[in-house]
């Protein structure tokens, strides 16, 4: 009963709308350790390669400034996107803007920027934002999509540019002029960066993907401040962030009321039983083909976005057999890879024509 209406769901919004060719069919893959191997329905590949042959056309990758743990430093991420490039992936850099997470609860400051105030802060964010795309440019990877910021809908470099507190929902309006100019700083270090190639897309990212009070309240401002950018990216959750109703009608409400093409760049469901849903039972039940539901019924709702807005989904780190990972024990793909199959595939016409 948990699955009949989210299925007849999926099958409504799938006959509504079809991908265009820019479409987002992408995995956030930066923690996926390089080199890895897996199994393609039993027959042994390199990870890249499982998702570049089950349809996958976008990776994303997060940077990290100085890593306190991890590896995600510009070296590393500028040797990930060139093997992705290799194998015909486009690209999405998210910027964390942090020497670690950075995401609703917080947003620490990068160690080498502590003590400054936003005016000094906002240059260090567009020196390095420049630099940084130049170092891709210079190695032949130039981003096809920039995230400035990683879920700053409460704001990035905390205290300094936190406009509201995550736990308490108190916001502080005052801090609105600081946030901007973060913001502007790294748009225009990417321009700065960018030499004479085409303008990346800019993304700007926020977690509540199913909540269109704190979605108006957030682009409201954005658009105050004559902010300039293309794409509206959400988080999206079924253990936070509501249901696959609330969902659509945030989708719908923002690239409407915005003019702005939307992407799930962050979604994810478990394929057994863990952490989530301890007091009351999730949408669809955890297992590999409650996954595979998950991941169905949210494309299908992004792809029935009006206009041909909504233009892509990224699952959060499905390079690994962890539970909401894309492999079982055995390193086998599960079901979930089979999603993008119905519009990826070639078709293979049998009428002689």
């Amino acid at each position: 009963m948990r699955r009949l209406f989210c299925g007849a769901f999926a099958c409504l919004c799938a006959a509504v709308a079809t991908p265009a060719a820019d479409y987002h069919f992408g995995a956030d893959i930066s923690g996926m350790t390089p080199g890895a191997t897996f199994k393609d329905h039993g027959a042994e590949k390199p990870a890249l390669q499982v998702f570049r042959d089950n349809g996958y056309n976008w990776v994303r990758y997060r940077l990290w400034h100085t890593p306190t743990r991890g590896a995600q430093n510009l070296e590393y991420v500028i040797a990930r996107a060139q093997e992705a490039k290799k194998l015909g992936f486009k690209f999405l850099l998210n910027f964390h803007y942090s020497d670690t997470w950075a995401d609703p609860l917080g947003q620490p400051i990068p160690k080498a920027w502590e003590g400054m105030d936003a005016d000094k802060m906002a240059n260090a964010l567009f020196e390095y934002t420049r630099d940084a795309i130049i170092a891709f440019r210079n190695a032949g990877v130039l981003p096809d999509m920039i995230q400035i910021g990683n879920e700053i809908g409460n704001g990035m470099l905390f205290p300094v540019g936190k406009i509201r507190d995550y736990k308490t929902k108190e916001t502080t309006p005052q801090n609105w002029e600081n946030l901007a100019k973060f913001i502007y700083a790294g748009v225009n270090g990417v321009d700065a960066g960018r030499g004479n190639s085409p303008r990346p897309r800019i993304m700007i990212h926020v977690d509540h993907g199913g909540d269109i009070p704190l979605t108006r309240w957030f682009f409201d401002k954005i658009r105050d401040y004559d902010i300039p950018y293309d794409t509206i990216g959400f988080s999206f959750y079924p253990w936070s962030h509501g249901t696959l109703p609330d969902l659509k009608a945030t989708l719908e409400f923002a690239a409407a009321e915005y003019n702005k093409d939307v992407i799930l760049v962050e979604t994810g469901y478990q394929n057994r039983p863990g952490r989530y849903f301890k007091e009351l039972p999730g949408p669809y039940p955890e297992t590999p083909e409650g996954q595979k539901q998950w991941l169905e019924d949210v494309n299908a709702i992004v792809m029935s976005v009006a206009h041909g807005r909504g233009k892509g989904v990224y699952w959060w780190e499905p390079g690994n057999n962890g539970a909401r990972g894309f492999f079982g024990a055995d390193g086998n793909t599960l079901p979930v890879f089979d999603v993008f199959h119905r519009y990826t595939r070639p078709i293979h016409r049998t009428d002689g024509q």
